[in-house]
């Protein structure tokens, strides 16, 4: 959707929650570029170590687990985008579920301070972790439906804060008249996301394994599991176009927003390989975390709705986040 600057036109007031982390660092920058806004851009971490920071934002530095932060926050705002969470990739949420379920505390604050203060439209951003465990334990998975999401038996921890927090968007439309949308993401990555530490997802870990194999000159890479469990992965361009398109949207339910071109762990490592120009010998692990076997976003729904769905190709998404991890080693 594109939004041109208009000094004259009244500027929508946006907030941005997460906005220090990966997707939120990326969003901030999209709507600053593209819209006629004024941005408050918040999150928990000291402003030196937000993924990205404009200065054209008004960055906050507060804990949204307050309910008085919140409300802070949200005076005068007509938008929020609600994208602060603590989470990471797959090591990170299975070793700590009750820190992801803590979660919910931001996301009740935050739909009671919209309620309170007239937001005219606030975005939850769910994950498809919400979906059931027993429709995502085959690598040959089928496509997640958004109404697969009921009878519910989500991901532990994680997966049950997000499903129960899409219930509270819907019942705060119902009770307030909040205009919510609640988009589940499907494996997001691209430049600015945690590539080290314990919080990063597979295409950047498997980034890093690379290159510090390539500067070390070593010849085996660890994989987590056997290689064969089955994702999509979204890169982050189309992750904030199609927050913008649902947020500006009718669409009243959750809806899935990710890739459907489905590859094994092996492929994706293979596809970084190419781009490196190397070939690693795999040493599989099969104590680590692992996630489920399979799963992979259906993208009917979102083309009914929008015509459009997530388009940039995989090997192009991977090229420019291995360029930019590459460039952070490399530089240390």
């Amino acid at each position: 959707m594109k939004h041109n600057k208009n000094n004259n036109a009244k500027k929508t007031k946006i907030l941005i929650t997460g906005a220090g982390g990966f997707i939120g660092g990326h969003l901030v920058n999209y709507f600053d570029l593209q819209q006629n806004t004024e941005i408050r851009a918040v999150d928990i971490k000291p402003l030196a170590e937000w993924q990205q920071v404009n200065r054209n934002a008004e960055n906050v530095v507060s804990d949204l687990k307050d309910f008085k932060n919140c409300q802070i926050v949200s005076k005068g705002i007509d938008e929020v985008y609600n994208l602060a969470a603590d989470m990471g990739g797959m090591g990170f949420i299975e070793n700590n579920k009750g820190l992801c379920m803590l979660n919910v505390l931001i996301n009740t604050h935050m739909l009671m301070a919209a309620a309170k203060f007239g937001v005219k439209r606030f975005f939850y951003s769910s994950s498809a972790c919400i979906y059931p465990l027993n429709k995502q334990s085959n690598s040959n998975v089928i496509e997640l439906k958004e109404s697969d999401a009921y009878p519910a038996m989500p991901e532990d921890g994680y997966g049950w804060e997000k499903l129960f927090s899409e219930r509270m968007c819907r019942h705060f439309s119902e009770d307030f008249n909040l205009v919510t949308r609640v988009a589940r993401f499907h494996n997001v990555y691209g430049p600015f996301g945690e590539y080290k530490g314990g919080r990063e997802k597979a295409p950047a870990a498997l980034c890093r394994k690379v290159i510090e194999a390539k500067i070390n000159k070593k010849k085996n890479i660890e994989i987590w599991g056997d290689g064969q469990q089955t994702r999509t992965f979204m890169y982050i361009d189309d992750c904030v176009k199609g927050i913008d398109l649902i947020m500006h949207s009718e669409i009243d339910e959750p809806i899935n927003l990710g890739r459907s071109e489905l590859v094994t762990i092996n492929e994706l490592l293979s596809i970084i390989e190419k781009i490196a120009e190397i070939k690693l010998n795999r040493q599989y692990n099969l104590d680590a975390p692992q996630g489920v076997r399979g799963r992979s976003s259906d993208n009917s729904l979102i083309k009914k709705y929008l015509n459009w769905e997530p388009e940039v190709d995989l090997h192009e998404g991977m090229k420019k986040t291995y360029r930019w991890i590459e460039e952070k080693e490399r530089s240390k």
